[in-house]
């Protein structure tokens, strides 16, 4: 997926698969990846959506620490201020989970089919 901005110049969102509908707005996991992978705390980052108690579709973010780095309810708080400080407020994950890797196919693309069955491996 594409958008267009007022100048016409051409940015590309993701593939269509992976975009999530979040407050009715079209969300790219990997923006929200990027945003998460410039904190130093982190190597790497995966995004999936989850359905919220209402049904509604909410960002999540499984995040692989780098080494010597510790998990911690505080960290996962400042990653989703630090997403809510440089992007629009309903692109920030609604958890951060921390995760020992994530799934990738035999050439390093995230698996996010298997994100969203629970097959990122925990620390």
């Amino acid at each position: 997926m594409f958008r267009r901005d007022a100048d016409g110049w051409f940015y590309f969102e993701g593939r269509s698969d992976d975009m999530l509908k979040v407050g009715g707005q079209w969300v790219s996991p990997a923006e929200i990846e990027a945003h998460l992978s410039a904190h130093p705390a982190v190597l790497e980052a995966g995004v999936i959506g989850r359905p919220d108690p209402r049904g509604l579709t909410e960002p999540c973010a499984y995040v692989v620490l780098k080494a010597g780095r510790t998990a911690s309810p505080a960290l996962a708080a400042e990653l989703r201020e630090l997403v809510r400080a440089r992007a629009a407020g309903f692109k920030t994950p609604a958890a951060v989970e921390f995760v020992a890797d994530l799934p990738r196919t035999a050439t390093g693309k995230l698996q996010r089919f298997r994100l969203r069955d629970g097959g990122a491996a925990r620390p």
